[in-house]
């Protein structure tokens, strides 16, 4: 899904994942933590890595290359 983009593109929607998606799924997660009973500090743990995980999935192939230089601006000569 994500190799049809052009790098500029795959680059500019990285950032715009790190920088907007990834605080609210952080609110999004405490928040539901904070809703259940105080779990033991490794549950809590737990929880928070795997949400982390399974946070980071999805966007496996954006990020992949992402901090490479532009394929298209090498030099050839």
């Amino acid at each position: 899904m994500w190799d049809r983009l052009s790098y500029k593109a795959r680059k500019r929607l990285s950032i715009l994942v790190l920088i907007v998606g990834m605080p609210l799924y952080v609110v999004v997660a405490v928040t539901l933590v904070n809703r259940l009973e105080r779990p033991s500090i490794l549950v809590e743990l737990a929880i928070y890595v795997g949400l982390g995980i399974i946070w980071i999935l999805p966007f496996k192939g954006l990020f992949r290359g992402v901090g490479q230089p532009d394929p298209e601006d090498r030099d050839e000569g």
